[in-house]
This record gives structure tokens, C-alpha cells and sequence, in this order.
């Protein structure tokens, strides 16, 4: 399974935007998280606009404006991110619920593998807040400035 750079580049902004959070008074604008995570800005523009759709970030116009986290770092999951993105997470090929990833709709022989694995990962990122990324609380590593 892998995680599209659409997941990925939401994580890896929100985390930028969380880390700030705190460094100043004032909204963080999209073009330094760009500049800083070396992620397009129109494609940071179009992933903002789903986080701020479902809460996650509050955006602010004019002189001074961007966006800031609409919750505290520790109250937003890294799933919750993923998801806000239209990201799935699932490992298994199957397309429709309840159906299967063979033509005539039956289950694969390792189907209940790849579901299992897609729950496991479902779980852990939705363990995971913003706070224990950019807090370096996960096992095996630091977080980059």
C-alpha cells in the first residue's frame, strides 16, 4: 500500500502549520509551507481548501493572512488529515464495499490479509496527533525542521 503525495503533502503541511502555530501571533501563509516542504503552492491551495471544508485549519484574508490550525495540535489525528484529502486507506484492491476484487465479485485469497493490514494502518494514524509528529513522539526517528 502507499500513501499518494496527496496525504502525504496535507500531513506534511499540517504539521509545518502546527509547528508555527506557536511562534507567532499571526496566520501562516501558505507560500512559506510551500517554500519551507518544497510542495507546490497551487497544489498546497487545492489541499487547503478540503482541510479548511472540514475544519481542520481556519483561513484569514488581507495583510498577515493564512491559515492556522482550527484545534490544538493534540486534538487532530494524522488520519483525520488523510481523510479530509479524500485520501482512502485501505490496502485491499476492492472497489465497493461488501463486494470483492475478482471479476465475478468474490474475495481473493488474501483478502482478509490486506482488510486486516488496511485496519492496522487505519488505527495507528488515527493514534497519531499532530503534536506527536512534530514533538518527535514516534518511534524510530526525528522530525525535520
Amino acid at each position: 500500500m502507499r500513501l499518494s503525495t496527496k496525504g502525504r503533502y496535507a500531513v506534511m503541511a499540517m504539521a509545518d502549520l502546527a509547528r508555527r502555530e506557536g511562534e507567532a501571533a499571526r496566520a501562516v501563509a501558505l507560500a512559506d509551507i510551500a517554500a519551507r516542504q518544497e510542495i507546490s503552492l497551487s497544489y498546497l491551495e487545492q489541499l487547503f481548501a478540503r482541510l479548511r471544508r472540514k475544519g481542520l485549519v481556519k483561513s484569514a484574508r488581507g495583510p498577515g493572512g493564512g491559515y492556522r490550525l482550527a484545534r490544538a495540535a493534540e486534538a487532530t489525528t494524522i488520519a483525520e488529515i488523510v481523510h479530509a484529502v479524500d485520501e482512502p486507506l485501505r490496502a485491499t484492491r476492492c472497489n465497493h464495499p461488501g463486494k470483492g476484487c475478482m471479476v465475478k465479485g468474490e474475495r481473493c485469497l488474501t483478502h482478509d490479509l490486506w482488510a486486516d493490514l488496511g485496519r492496522q494502518i487505519e488505527d495507528y494514524l488515527g493514534s497519531v496527533s499532530l503534536a506527536d509528529v512534530i514533538g518527535s513522539r514516534l518511534r524510530g526517528g526525528q522530525v525535520a525542521a
